[in-house]
């Protein structure tokens, strides 16, 4: 028996030519900005402004890679408070928005659906729009100038989307296997925790990998307006505080930040496999 035709056989010469040019072009648009970035990390300070623009680097290096520790004392202090926050926030985020979820996809009871718009009225506020009276709150609880004022705005903010994320993935498990344990004896805890969990670890994956970005992606403001000590200080005001006062010297800029994105980039390429998996699963059931 012959093997079907893949997707790909389908198409003609020309539509696959345009296929991929329709990748590639988006991949440059979106790929661009990092790729300068960079290439602007291995030029010396005196190629930046110089005219005619070069795109490569002439005689580049990674220098700006050692300096920037020497003008910036504190970095690598700064990047474990990047990491310890935005983990902080991911792992309250998913105890809470766990069984949150499990909840909202399973049980039908009164004011659920006006929960759900209210998490998604939270996201159409900007964070700067709130900052004044979380600045109160946050004084009020005595909480200025210690990482809860920042792990608790993100946790605030994620967990809206989270919820909708998950509560979608647990909605495609089979309801035939809570009402088996159900039927078995099996409390509403004990179902999730040796029912749902398991099967529901690639939509778990998705929502800790999305909350981990989004935490570390969203420190500078909430940590500029809460947070004036600078052993509390994460990577982005960090750099901010010595970077952008009186002249910003943008190779080391540059390597900072990809310094910086460099967790984000490690735990994105250990964890793609369940992020595709979660993002794809159900789609066939």
């Amino acid at each position: 028996m012959s093997k079907p035709p893949s997707l790909m056989n389908r198409y003609r010469w020309y539509e696959i030519i345009g296929i991929y040019a329709g990748i590639a072009v988006f991949l440059s648009f979106v790929l661009s900005p990092f790729v300068e970035g960079f290439l602007v990390s291995l030029k010396p300070l005196s190629q930046l402004f110089s005219s005619p623009y070069r795109f490569w680097p002439e005689n580049g290096s990674f220098e700006a890679y050692r300096t920037m520790w020497e003008h910036v004392p504190g970095f690598g202090w700064y990047m474990f408070n990047s990491l310890f926050i935005s983990s902080a926030i991911t792992l309250i985020t998913l105890i809470l928005v766990i069984p949150a979820s499990y909840a909202f996809a399973r049980f039908e009871f009164r004011g659920s659906a006006l929960l759900l718009g209210g998490f998604l009225a939270v996201k159409m506020f900007s964070g700067a729009v709130l900052l004044i009276p979380l600045f109160r709150l946050m004084r009020s609880f005595g909480l200025l100038n210690t990482y809860f004022a920042m792990i608790v705005p993100g946790v605030a903010f994620i967990i809206p989307s989270a919820i909708w994320l998950l509560r979608t993935y647990m909605m495609r498990i089979p309801k035939e296997l809570h009402e088996a344990a159900y039927v078995d004896g099996a409390s509403h805890f004990y179902t999730l925790r040796r029912v749902i969990l398991p099967i529901s670890m690639p939509g778990i994956a998705v929502v800790a990998i999305s909350a981990f970005i989004e935490a570390y992606a969203q420190q500078f403001i909430y940590a500029l307006t809460f947070n004036s000590k600078s052993e509390y200080m994460p990577l982005p005001v960090g750099l901010f505080a010595y970077f952008g006062r009186q002249e910003v010297v943008w190779n080391e800029l540059m390597a900072a930040s990809f310094v910086g994105i460099a967790p984000a980039m490690i735990a994105i390429f250990f964890m793609q496999r369940y992020l595709v998996s979660g993002l794809t699963a159900g789609a066939v059931k």
